[in-house]
């Protein structure tokens, strides 16, 4: 079964697909749909809308090309996220989210202005049905 979770606010739901807890190992743990290139923006949202059962993530790895900005470290709930640039120049459209000691976590990111109907298809690269926040 999928994930979909949402910010407290309803109005602009993250879209977020993440793949069933405890599900076999997988290179992906789920797929993200920003609503901006702005990172300092979008981040915020997607960490606040993961599971309260994640620990707190640290780190941030990303392609620095796929953002308008990309500062050193973003400011999330009273706590600092480090951001890190991938290594490869030729990066895939994906974050890890890093909590040190606790646990990994890769997200392919649908880049923002993607058609939505290629974005729902990668959104269902994720196993389950569409949840209520990626309808709209």
């Amino acid at each position: 079964m999928t994930t979909t979770l949402r910010p407290r606010s309803s109005l602009n739901p993250v879209r977020l697909r993440l793949a069933p807890a405890g599900s076999n190992p997988h290179l992906i743990d789920g797929v993200w749909w920003p609503r901006s290139d702005d990172l300092t923006a979008e981040l915020p949202r997607l960490i606040r809308a993961l599971p309260r059962s994640w620990p707190q993530i640290a780190h941030a790895t990303t392609n620095v090309g796929m953002w308008s900005a990309f500062p050193s470290r973003i400011l999330v709930a009273k706590h600092a996220i480090q951001l890190r640039r991938a290594t490869s120049r030729h990066a895939p459209n994906t974050i890890c989210l890093l909590a040190p000691g606790r646990g990994r976590w890769d997200l392919l990111v649908v880049p923002p202005h993607t058609d939505r109907a290629e974005a729902m298809r990668l959104l269902a690269t994720i196993a389950g049905p569409i949840g209520p926040a990626e309808r709209h």
